[in-house]
């Protein structure tokens, strides 16, 4: 009974301590009103005022704009001043000089929803921005610009990447969104990660960092420039954090002038094919922003993720599975998640009434044991904050100002006025929640569904000819996943069985021999490539060789993305070596080119009844209703193998269910099917099967969130 009473105390003084802290925001000027936008070597002032600002990164073409709007309340509610977002150059400039705002790449609305909620915004214009996105956000058109090498002191490239920021950069003016003309955006950012690269440029790599400085800064926003993880950021752009531990790895502004400000603090970890997700606690979290903000005067924090959402159609990047960030502190539908969404909450309110002490005080450190140390704020109007920090692995006590204090393993204890604790990172307080996934429809009627097998294309039935091997991206221009490699074999001898041997370089791979499957293989990873080797039937006479090259997603990592290879490098067969041998290409599957899953394309399909399920690469489609409400849905993906998954033409995205993790389970079975994508009834629902899938046993989930256990860890 006494250990409930505590925790009901320990509730109202949480809830309490929110509230004086939302007060208190307000009384120091917390109102969001926008302005002139500068810095000091303590933290960005916002109309002469200085802030200490928690921020959240929501990136707009992850979800869509109908969820915008409660995704940035909760976000705000979570106590954050700011929301973060990335510009994705390849959805709005599909093709040079052609630019697309439309639906979910509005931008703009996404901004104004962010102003219209009363948060700041920091726009990473980049306009590289890797963040797990198809071919690190580039468009695919500056492959083939004669000379051209990405993000070096290159002029082909500079002169796109200098046209596409000026385009944003006035359309942000035009629609008055910088601080500077009373909009939301107080800071944005160009380049990303750049230092992680720049050795491999040798001499072009410094003097692109300052043309790209330079040219950011000439546009004349009225707010700040960053540049993430990028030491030599030149002045005035701000050199800032990306990281789990930025309060234990940043070096530090590279001016005493500039701010510490943390741009990506990991709240959990992108997720692979192949790949178990990444748990980050809450109290970890909790404990690092705690630490920067002590130890390294730190004074903005945004969290990478908030929200991540979905990778639609094929925007995921190489191996990345459709669901992004989904343990960040709003899952990928959108439902807060917790303990990680109340424990940040706490701690930004505990933080923000050490405002003043924080951003006006002197700062002293004082040992208070061999791993416990205390960061004393004082201002001279003797305004004090104490962050007492505990890095041991065992709990202790520990004497400030002649009080005694116990400080859990690994953890800060918050003193917003250097006697009271606010806040301590590791004592969780908050109803853990789990989602839950409730059949609502079953697509078990095989009377329901109708299939369409892909056409296997032959050498004779192809128009593009090479003696060689091609590069797939080289061909397909990432307009597909899919590449047809064809050849023809001739074989004097009766029918005999050989061995084919693929080398490829992209990720997966299926062989058809004569029009039957033969077999496939995939690569994963952090894998440069994969092989095949299967043996095969060929026939008397003339043998028709169809390998079909399928990409997942375009890396958008490291140096020279230009000069990257995709596609089959060698083939063998009975040890004899067609590499350069006469081949036919077709991009793309015969599906895809007539739209099979618009409305009008599945209409001219030969479509025919449920039969086969032996089959790989099949079009399957059935039409369902809306179920009522409003909960988010996801479809059951899990008696598939691998494919893609469109709905009333909105790709939903890629899935692998085959692809399994250590533990023998696919790294994601459900997929989300935002409610804005449906109709009331009748909606289409389309897939492509590259393997062997039973779609008679999907079904479609409605999506809960239950409180199942309350935590009080180390409530002492």
């Amino acid at each position: 009974m006494a250990k409930l009473e505590s925790r009901v105390i320990r509730v109202l003084w949480i809830s309490t301590l929110v509230l004086i802290a939302v007060l208190f925001d307000g009384v120091l000027g917390g109102n969001r009103s926008s302005g002139n936008v500068t810095y000091d070597g303590r933290s960005l002032i916002i109309n002469g005022e200085h802030k200490l600002l928690f921020s959240g990164s929501i990136h707009y073409p992850r979800s869509t704009p109908e969820m915008w709007p409660s995704l940035i309340a909760k976000a705000k509610a979570g106590g954050l001043d700011v929301i973060e977002t990335y510009v994705f150059w390849n959805i709005h400039e599909p093709q040079q000089g052609t630019y697309d705002f439309s639906g979910g790449r509005d931008i703009v609305r996404f901004l104004k929803e962010v102003q219209a909620q009363r948060l700041y915004a920091c726009l990473r214009i980049g306009p590289f921005i890797e963040a797990e996105w198809n071919y690190g956000g580039l468009p695919f058109w500056l492959h083939d610009i004669p000379g051209i090498v990405y993000r070096s002191d290159n002029e082909p490239f500079k002169v796109r990447m200098q046209n596409f920021t000026t385009k944003i950069v006035n359309m942000m003016k035009s629609e008055g969104l910088y601080a500077s003309q009373g909009g939301p955006i107080i800071l944005s950012q160009i380049e990303n990660e750049y230092s992680m690269v720049e050795k491999f440029f040798n001499e072009k790599g410094p003097p692109y960092v300052k043309w790209a400085a330079n040219m950011a800064v000439s546009l004349q926003t009225g707010v700040p420039w960053i540049m993430c993880k990028q030491n030599d950021a030149p002045n005035p752009t701000i050199n800032t954090c990306n990281g789990l531990k930025c309060g234990e790895t940043f070096t530090g502004p590279n001016s005493p002038n500039k701010p510490s400000i943390w741009t990506e603090n990991y709240s959990t970890y992108y997720q692979v094919y192949g790949g178990e997700p990444y748990i980050r606690s809450a109290e970890d979290i909790a404990f690092h922003v705690a630490f920067f903000i002590a130890a390294k005067k730190g004074a903005f924090v945004n969290y990478y993720m908030y929200h991540g959402g979905t990778n639609f159609g094929r925007s995921a990047g190489a191996y990345m599975i459709t669901g992004y960030y989904d343990q960040a502190p709003l899952d990928e539908y959108g439902f807060i998640r917790e303990p990680k969404w109340s424990h940040l909450k706490e701690l930004h309110a505990a933080v923000k009434l050490c405002t003043k002490p924080l951003l006006y005080g002197t700062k002293s450190n004082i040992s208070l044991g061999i791993r416990q140390d205390v960061y004393v704020f004082k201002t001279k109007s003797r305004e004090c904050a104490a962050f007492l920090v505990n890095r041991g692995v065992k709990d202790v006590s520990v004497l400030f100002q002649n009080v005694t204090y116990k400080l859990p393993s690994y953890s800060i204890s918050i003193l917003p006025d250097c006697k009271t604790v606010a806040f301590n990172t590791k004592k969780v307080s908050v109803h853990y929640n789990t989602r839950t996934m409730k059949v609502v429809q079953k697509f078990n009627s095989p009377e329901k569904w109708q299939e369409f097998n892909e056409l296997i294309p032959s050498f004779d039935q192809t128009t593009l000819r090479e003696n060689k091997l091609l590069e797939q991206t080289g061909i397909t221009k990432d307009s597909t996943d899919y590449l047809w490699y064809t050849m023809r074999v001739e074989q004097d001898s009766p029918d005999s069985q050989q061995t084919l041997e693929v080398g490829s370089r992209a990720h997966v791979l299926h062989a058809f021999v004569n029009g039957i499957y033969a077999g496939s293989a995939h690569g994963a990873k952090n894998e440069l490539s994969f092989y095949m080797n299967n043996n095969i039937t060929l026939r008397h006479g003339t043998n028709n060789i169809s390998l079909l090259s399928v990409t997942v997603g375009l890396s958008g990592s490291g140096a020279y993305l230009e000069r990257r290879v995709l596609g089959l490098r060698r083939v063998k067969i009975g040890g004899k070596d067609y590499s350069m041998q006469p081949w036919g290409y077709k991009v793309g599957l015969s599906g895809e080119n007539s739209q099979i899953f618009l409305g009008l394309g599945s209409n001219d399909t030969q479509w025919s009844k449920l039969d086969n399920l032996s089959q790989p690469l099949a079009w399957y489609k059935t039409r369902f209703d809306a179920p009522p409400g409003d909960d988010p849905i996801a479809l059951n993906l899990g008696s598939m193998g691998k494919g893609a998954v469109w709905v009333n033409g909105w790709g939903i995205g890629r899935y692998w269910v085959s692809f399994l993790t250590r533990k023998g389970e696919p790294s994601q079975k459900w997929y989300h099917v935002p409610r804005s994508f449906l109709k009331p009834t009748g909606n289409l629902l389309v897939i492509f099967e590259e393997e062997i899938g039973n779609p008679v046993e999907i079904t479609l989930d409605v999506v809960s969130i239950t409180k199942t256990l309350f935590v009080d860890a180390q409530c002492t």
